[in-house]
């Protein structure tokens, strides 16, 4: 399938959201059509590989029937179940009862079948906690089929419910449901949903062109960029990870450039979040053994396996990107002064937890890796404790590129923001600023980044050009006569210079037009008196 095809799907999948959400909330129909478009990608790739497992046993059934060929089996062969089961366990990693597939789910919804929500709600509650393992557990725990935001009583949400799976049936019927093409149209659907939720939307979602800024600096070799992407990433994090979309775009980049990554690391503190970027990574056809993604508190750092004391045993990664709460309020407690996360460089002021996210990433981050983060402009400039954090990194050689984007990018906030590139093991000793503030494309409600602008940047931080009125590479002795100070209009301005007006030039042309105007004037006025005129 194209990816104009993919596209399509994805529209096709926000017109019907578009059309059945009504007076629902956006958030609570988001979660809703996300989840019934991931119990269908499930059970497409299961019954997939059901059909290989039992190969000419598989029940080929008549049109007209409204079984499931599983369930045709299962009915036919219950001494096998379990077996079964524990077969497609070990090779698809999951199960889905026959009662429970997508095919059996849009059918009971066809019939406006009572029992539909309640197939549905067992069907969630089996794949979460008897599927297989942990990779499920908890994944549909936010989606609550009882809400009266889908009706005051049971009948009336069955039937609700009955008419937006029928309607996402026939809406996607035309269009595969492999991982890609799936997996686009929940990345678009996601990206929909952000644009309609406001400031919320920065809690989740990382605009796409921006994405693809932070994944394609990452991916690049963190000593000689110039000579292109790392063939491998063996671990790579993202501590606010959102909908995880982030961390798909650098698997993205650097596998369609034939290269792999081992595992991919998220975090996110936002429980119903946390499920869909679950549900992103899966829906990406990613295996659950190639994803951990941890639900808990960045700043507080409860991932136990960030926790690791011992420096033999520390995770480090090759590749680091995030797009953090701007200036987020915390509350940093007695003991967070000695953190090994923080006590090189002190504690971020309560009032802007930027640094503290900083701080955290920096630590995990491999000394052969590239750490990309998206901050507000105030980390560059503001003083106090984060002028003697920002000094800190600049003196130990730890800042890359500093590059500035333009403003109303983002759904959640209008300001420009910032992108920080650091390493541990610098190998030039100045700063690359790139100024690309003013290179957008304007859009009515919302700036975006062309293909142009997205290259521009990404070229200039690789081969470290200077570009008038755009880039320039900086001396930490410069910064130094600054204060320590990363603004970048002091480093790279982007206003044209003036024009040099050279005044006795110009007196001289105004003296000969004045001559000019004095010699016609006298030629008219001739013409006059022989007419007989008055003269002017």
């Amino acid at each position: 399938m194209t990816q104009k095809d993919q596209l399509q799907l994805g529209k096709t999948l926000w017109d019907i959201a578009d059309n059945l959400r009504g007076a629902m909330n956006a958030d609570d129909f988001r979660d809703y059509m996300l989840s019934f478009l991931f119990l269908r990608y499930l059970s497409y790739n299961y019954e997939e590989s059901v059909k290989k497992e039992l190969g000419s046993d598989f029940p080929v059934l008549a049109e007209d029937d409204e079984r499931t060929a599983l369930g045709v089996w299962y009915e036919e062969n219950a001494e096998d179940i379990s077996e079964f089961e524990k077969q497609m366990r070990r090779k698809v990693h999951y199960v889905i009862k026959p009662e429970h597939l997508w095919s059996n789910i849009t059918e009971l919804a066809r019939r406006q079948d009572v029992d539909l929500l309640q197939t549905l709600e067992e069907g969630f509650k089996y794949i979460e906690n008897e599927s297989f393992e942990s990779a499920f557990q908890g994944l549909f725990s936010e989606i609550n089929l009882n809400s009266e935001k889908l009706g005051r009583t049971a009948t009336e949400r069955n039937k609700k419910l009955c008419t937006i799976i029928q309607k996402i049936s026939e809406g996607i019927a035309d269009f595969s449901a492999d991982s890609d093409t799936l997996g686009d149209a929940y990345e678009y659907l996601i990206g929909q949903f952000a644009a309609g939720s406001g400031k919320k939307a920065g809690e989740f979602y990382t605009p796409q062109q921006i994405s693809t800024i932070l994944s394609e600096i990452v991916t690049l070799d963190s000593q000689d960029p110039m000579s292109g992407k790392k063939k491998k990433l063996n671990k790579v994090l993202d501590f606010a990870c959102g909908s995880g979309s982030l961390l798909l775009n650098v698997r993205t980049r650097i596998t369609e450039e034939g290269g792999s990554i081992g595992k991919i690391f998220g975090q996110e503190k936002n429980i119903t979040t946390y499920n869909l970027a679950r549900m992103n990574m899966l829906l990406h056809g990613m295996k659950d053994t190639e994803f951990e993604i941890f639900h808990g508190d960045t700043l507080l750092n409860q991932w136990d396996l960030l926790n690791e004391m011992n420096p033999s045993k520390k995770m480090e990664f090759d590749a680091i990107v995030a797009n953090p709460p701007f200036s987020l309020r915390w509350e940093p407690n007695d003991t967070m002064a000695d953190d090994f996360r923080f006590k090189s460089y002190g504690l971020a002021p309560k009032s802007a937890a930027d640094f503290s996210f900083l701080l955290h990433g920096f630590h995990f981050l491999g000394k052969e890796g590239t750490m990309a983060i998206i901050l507000p402009h105030g980390v560059l400039f503001r003083g106090g404790a984060e002028e003697r954090i920002r000094t800190k990194l600049l003196k130990d050689n730890h800042i890359d590129t500093v590059i500035g984007l333009p403003s109303n990018l983002f759904y959640s906030t209008g300001i420009p923001v910032c992108i920080l590139v650091l390493k541990k093991c610098k190998k030039q000793d100045d700063v690359l600023f790139i100024n690309a503030s003013d290179h957008f494309e304007k859009g009515k409600r919302q700036n975006s980044l062309t293909e142009d602008n997205i290259e521009s940047i990404v070229e200039t931080y690789k081969y470290r050009n200077e570009i008038e009125r755009y880039s320039r590479r900086v001396s930490i002795e410069e910064i130094e006569k600054n204060g320590y100070n990363l603004n970048i209009s002091r480093y790279v301005s982007t206003a044209e210079d003036e024009i040099q007006i050279d005044l006795k030039e110009v007196n001289i042309k105004l003296i000969d037009i004045n001559k000019t105007i004095e010699t016609a004037t006298a030629e008219h006025n001739a013409f006059l008196r022989e007419l007989g005129l008055p003269l002017i």
